[in-house]
C-alpha cells in the first residue's frame, strides 16, 4: 500500500492542492444542505446524518483520502452552527477572517511545536514580536509588558490566579457576581479558597460592596474585574476598582478582558477600556472581537519579571548549555508543552488590517448592536434590556413568562433558522443577541426581531 502523502516539505502544497480543492467543495455542499445558520432537526438528526455519513469510525479498509475527506467534511458542514451567517447571534462565536484561517492552514501544514526552538526557530520568534506589540496595547506606560498566547479566557485567568498565587500565597480572589465562571475552576484546580462573589446589582461589580470586602479580607488578596460580561457584554467600572486596589493594601488586579479587550483597536470605543492598563494582569480573547479562529487567547503582563515563576527544566527541550549558548528557552512561554503557533493568524491579521482596520471592524459590530437595539425599542410587542455597552444585546417579549421566551428560542434551534442565547437579568429570562459578523445588515437584524415577533404568536 502506498504511504499516505504528507502536506510538509517542498512536494507538500502539490500534495494539498487538489485536497484543498475538495474541502472547498465539501464546505459549499454542506452549507447548501444546511441552508440556514442551524441544521434543522435538532440533536437527533444531526447526529443521525453525521453517523450516515461517516459510517465505521475505523474501518478495516480505508475508502480512500479525498472520498474520507468530502464525506466527512460535507457533514460537518451541513450539521455546524455557521457564525459568518448574520442570523447565528448566540454566543462570543465570531465568523474567521478569510486570509487568518488561510494562515492557520499554514500552521497546520507547517506544525511547529513552540517547546523548543529546534521545533520552531521563526515562529518563535513571531511569536515574542507579536505578543510584545499587543501587551503594549494592553500596558502602553509599562516598561517591560509582556503577553502569553493561550487557548482563551479560561487558560487566561487560570494562568493569572497561579501568578497571583505565586506571588503571594494563599491568595483570596474577589470576584463580581457577575464573573466568568473559569474563576471558580482557576480557584479549584489550583487549590485556592473559593472566589468570594461581589454583588454585581446592575450588571457590574459594586465599588461600595468591593470597598468593604478589601476592608473585611486579609490580604494577600486578587480582584478580577470584567470587561465584556458572557451575559450582557456590560464593563466594571475599572478606574474605581483599580483605585480601590492601590488604597486597600496595594491588592492586585487582573482584568478579564476575553471579551471587550480588543475594543483597544477602535479609536472610538477605547474610553470604555480606562483603567485596564492598571491591572497587573489582562485576559484578552482574539477569537472574539478579532475574528481569528479558535484558539487566539492572550494574557498580558504589566511586567514580564511577573512571568519567570513559570520557567521550566527538561533537559531534552531547554538543557542549560543550549541557553547558556544562546537558544532561546520555550518552556517558560506556557503550562503546555506541545503548542501550535496560533500566533501566526494573528500576526497575518495585524499586518493585513493594522490597527485602524480592526478597529473598523470593532466599531461596525458595535453599530449592529446599537442599531438592533433602537429596532427592539421600536417594536411594540418587546422589551430592551438596556442599551449595549458592546455588542451583545438582551431583549424579550414584553409580559411574556420565561418558558414562552425559552420555548422560542429552542423552536427557532430545532427550526434551523436562527441561533439566539439567553440569559437571566433582573431575574426573568432574555434572549441574547451577540453580534460579532460585521457584514451584517439592517435587513439581518430586521429579520432577527421577525423571526421572535413571529415566535410569539405560535
Amino acid at each position: 500500500m502506498r504511504a499516505a502523502p504528507l502536506a510538509g516539505g517542498a512536494p507538500g502544497p502539490e500534495q494539498l492542492r487538489p485536497l484543498l480543492d475538495t474541502v472547498l467543495d465539501a464546505l459549499r455542499a454542506g452549507a447548501e444542505d444546511r441552508g440556514g445558520p442551524l441544521p434543522a432537526g435538532g440533536p437527533r438528526a444531526v447526529a443521525h446524518q453525521v453517523r450516515e455519513a461517516l459510517g465505521e469510525a475505523l474501518p478495516e479498509d480505508g475508502t480512500g483520502g479525498a472520498e474520507a475527506l468530502y464525506a466527512v467534511v460535507r457533514a460537518v458542514t451541513a450539521g455546524a452552527a455557521d457564525p459568518a451567517h448574520p442570523l447565528c447571534a448566540a454566543h462570543l462565536h465570531t465568523p474567521p477572517l478569510a486570509l487568518a484561517a488561510a494562515a492557520d492552514l499554514a500552521a497546520s501544514v507547517l506544525n511547529p511545536s513552540l517547546d523548543s526552538w529546534d521545533q520552531a526557530p521563526a515562529a518563535s520568534v513571531l511569536e515574542e514580536l507579536v505578543t510584545a506589540a499587543l501587551a503594549a496595547e494592553a500596558f502602553p506606560a509599562a516598561p517591560r509588558p509582556d503577553a502569553l498566547v493561550t487557548t482563551g479566557g479560561t487558560e487566561s485567568n487560570q494562568l493569572a490566579l497561579l501568578l497571583a498565587r505565586e506571588r503571594g500565597g494563599t491568595v483570596r480572589t474577589l470576584v463580581g457576581a457577575n464573573a466568568h465562571h473559569s474563576f471558580r475552576r482557576a480557584a479549584w484546580l489550583l487549590g485556592l479558597p473559593e472566589p468570594v462573589l461581589v454583588p454585581a446589582p446592575n450588571g457590574t461589580m459594586d465599588p461600595a460592596a468591593l470597598e468593604q470586602a478589601l476592608t473585611d479580607l486579609p490580604g494577600p488578596l486578587l480582584v478580577a474585574a470584567t470587561a465584556g460580561t458572557t451575559d450582557a457584554g456590560l464593563v466594571d467600572p475599572l478606574p474605581e476598582i483599580a483605585e480601590l486596589c492601590a488604597v486597600h493594601g496595594g491588592a492586585d488586579l487582573h482584568v478579564d478582558a476575553a471579551y471587550g479587550g480588543p475594543l483597544l483597536f477602535s479609536d472610538r470605543h477605547r474610553p470604555l477600556l480606562a483603567g485596564l492598563d492598571r491591572a497587573r494582569t489582562v485576559t484578552v480573547d482574539l477569537h472574539k472581537l478579532g475574528w481569528q479562529p479558535a484558539a487566539a487567547g492572550l494574557l498580558a503582563v504589566r511586567d514580564a519579571d511577573d512571568l519567570a515563576v513559570l520557567g521550566h527544566s527538561a533537559d531534552y527541550l531547554n538543557a542549560d548549555d543550549d541557553t547558556d549558548a544562546g537558544l532561546p528557552d520555550l518552556l517558560g512561554r506556557s503550562l503546555r508543552t506541545t503548542r501550535r503557533p496560533d500566533v501566526l493568524k494573528t500576526a497575518v491579521t495585524l499586518r493585513a488590517l493594522g490597527r485602524s482596520g480592526l478597529g473598523a471592524l470593532v466599531d461596525a459590530c458595535m453599530a449592529l448592536a446599537e442599531e438592533l437595539a433602537e429596532r427592539i425599542e421600536k417594536a411594540p410587542g418587546l422589551e430592551l434590556y438596556a442599551r449595549p455597552t458592546l455588542t451583545t444585546v438582551l431583549f424579550r417579549p414584553y409580559g411574556a413568562p420565561d418558558d414562552t421566551v425559552a420555548g422560542i428560542r429552542r423552536t427557532l434551534l430545532a427550526e434551523g433558522r436562527a441561533v439566539l442565547g439567553r440569559a437571566t437579568a433582573d431575574g426573568r429570562l432574555w434572549l441574547k443577541a451577540t453580534l460579532l459578523n460585521p457584514h451584517a445588515t439592517p435587513g439581518d437584524l430586521a429579520q432577527i426581531i421577525t423571526l421572535v415577533e413571529g415566535g410569539i404568536d405560535r
